[in-house]
């Protein structure tokens, strides 16, 4: 089997190759913008007709699409985020119509949850910021292609390598930083948003089944933990890892988009029936790779 994977440098896509390549008859092709990659695409920038001539070239069984912006611009977030699945989408119809695509979407795209309800994916979609927005339009243009595809909603991954840009890659940075002495201060804004967390190597697990499944997939499937973690509980449990001893000082100002989400929780059930895919790590296990993984020997 042939698998293309798009955006193999980032956090996702780093995992998911990994997981791929010990996939027996798997030959994992990497496409991107990084020298090592195996074809040059740059989703953001690339044309149709020109993707088409590398897709062909390329002859994938499936592709899984973990290319994505988690932050920039709205301009940036609209040109990765949502021209890009489009433009791939356009590209598959053309050179590749009979091939899988396996996209990475996020929870995100479902904006508030009402506490103590898991949402499913038939739940109405009401992002609250330009990230969301982006996702669910790249989504919307991933199920709508009429390609066999699934789109993979992602809660929060945290684990090994997770980067500063995420929040549990932030706070074990910050922490890192600070130190464990008495007098040390971890100052950080409004901590009481409830999140899906859910490991990056259990993603990586799901988008491995969602390209190797068998027969038509649902168009969308949620991808989390399973329950709803406070992030003050997430805070404290990496704190007491790395051993700090200071004050953990909260804002009550807090960002704009935990204002408007203060609870997300996504229902695993549909995966599970799909792909016989159940999370493997708990936070704990994610937490303890994130830390361990970036400790100076």
């Amino acid at each position: 089997m042939r698998i293309l994977v798009l955006g193999f440098t980032g956090y996702l896509g780093s995992h998911v190759v990994e997981r791929l390549r010990a996939l027996p008859g798997a030959l994992v092709i990497r496409g991107g913008r990084a020298p090592a990659a195996d074809f040059d695409v740059d989703l953001a920038r690339v044309r149709p007709e020109r993707l088409a001539k590398t897709l062909a070239s390329a002859a994938p069984d499936t592709v899984v699409n973990c290319a994505g912006a988690t932050g920039g611009d709205a301009v940036t977030l609209a040109e990765v985020n949502t021209r890009g699945p489009a433009v791939l989408c356009a590209a598959l119809r053309e050179a590749a119509p009979t091939a899988r695509l396996v996209h990475l979407g996020s929870a995100a795209e479902y904006g508030p949850g009402t506490p103590d309800v898991p949402v499913t994916e038939s739940a109405p979609t009401r992002p609250v910021g330009p990230y969301g927005a982006t996702k669910l339009a790249g989504t919307v243009a991933v199920s709508s292609s009429g390609l066999d595809a699934v789109v993979l909603r992602v809660g929060n991954p945290v684990g090994p390598g997770a980067p500063p840009t995420g929040l549990p890659g932030r706070i074990a940075a910050l922490l890192r930083e600070a130190g464990s002495g008495p007098q040390a201060a971890l100052r950080l804004g409004d901590l009481s948003a409830y999140r899906d967390f859910v490991d990056v190597r259990d993603v990586a697990r799901a988008a491995v089944l969602a390209a190797t499944a068998p027969g038509p997939l649902p168009p969308v499937l949620n991808i989390g933990g399973g329950g709803a973690v406070p992030v003050r509980d997430l805070v404290r449990r990496l704190a007491g890892m790395a051993g700090f001893r200071g004050r953990i000082e909260e804002s009550t100002a807090g960002s704009a988009r935990s204002a408007q989400v203060s609870w997300q929780c996504s229902d695993i059930t549909a995966a599970e029936r799909a792909l016989g895919w159940r999370p493997a790590h708990s936070l704990d296990d994610a937490l303890t790779a994130l830390w361990e993984g970036g400790r100076t020997p």
